[in-house]
C-alpha cells in the first residue's frame, strides 16, 4: 500500500527538500560566481587570441618586407588622387585596339561566341554550296552536297558485303537502324536574326 504521510525525523533514509511552489519563481540568490568565472576565462581567452593574431600578423609582415628586399623609387607607393583623370590619347587608343585584334588565339570572347560559331557556319557553307578543292595534286574536287546528294539518290550508295554473325543469345534482338527526322543542325537564334535582317534590308532596297 501507498502511504502518503511524511517520513519521521528518526526514520532512516534520504531527506526530500519541501519546495514550495505557490510563489511561481524561484526565491533563493542566483549565485554569480560561476558567471564570474565563465566572464573572467572568456576575457582572458579573447586577449590572449587578440595578442597571438597580432604577432602572428606581424611576423608574416615581416617575412613578406623581407623577401621583397629593400624599397625603392620603383617600389614606393604613390598617390594618384592629386593626379585627377588623365586626359584620353586617341593614337594610344588606336594602338591598344589594334594590339587587342592582333592578339593570339584564344582571346577572351566579348559576345558569347555568337559571331564566332556564325562564321564558322559561314565557312562550312562554302565547302558545302561549292566547288572547292580537296587535293589539287590530285585532282579531287570537293562538289556540292545538293549535287552530291543527287549522285546518291541515282547511284545508290555502297552495300558491303555480309558478315556472319554468331547466334543470338536468349532475349537478344537483331539491331535496326532508324533514320533519324533531322540532321541535328540549326541555325542559331543570332544567325537567324542576322538573316532577318540581311533579308529586310534586301527588301528595302
Amino acid at each position: 500500500m501507498h502511504n502518503d504521510k511524511e517520513p519521521d525525523q528518526g526514520e532512516s533514509g534520504p531527506q526530500r527538500e519541501v519546495i514550495d511552489a505557490a510563489a511561481g519563481y524561484e526565491k533563493g540568490d542566483i549565485k554569480v560566481t560561476g558567471i564570474l568565472v565563465f566572464l573572467t576565462a572568456m576575457g582572458i581567452f579573447v586577449a590572449v587570441a587578440g595578442i597571438l593574431a597580432w604577432g602572428i600578423g606581424k611576423a608574416i609582415n615581416a617575412q613578406m618586407a623581407k623577401d621583397d628586399g629593400q624599397q625603392s623609387k620603383w617600389a614606393k607607393t604613390a598617390d594618384v588622387k592629386p593626379l585627377g583623370n588623365l586626359a584620353s590619347n586617341p593614337e594610344l587608343l588606336h594602338k591598344v585596339a589594334d594590339l587587342t585584334q592582333g592578339f593570339p588565339t584564344p582571346r577572351v570572347q566579348t559576345d558569347d561566341g555568337l559571331q564566332d560559331l556564325a562564321d564558322l557556319h559561314a565557312r562550312e557553307d562554302l565547302l558545302l554550296d561549292h566547288y572547292t578543292w580537296a587535293n589539287q595534286a590530285q585532282g579531287k574536287v570537293r562538289i556540292p552536297i545538293n549535287h552530291a546528294m543527287e549522285l546518291v539518290a541515282q547511284r545508290g550508295l555502297p552495300v558491303a558485303d555480309k558478315v556472319d554473325h554468331a547466334p543470338l543469345l536468349t532475349g537478344d534482338v537483331e539491331p535496326t537502324v532508324v533514320v533519324p527526322l533531322t540532321n541535328g543542325f540549326v541555325r542559331t537564334g543570332f544567325e537567324q536574326e542576322q538573316a532577318a535582317a540581311v533579308k529586310k534590308s534586301e527588301q528595302h532596297k
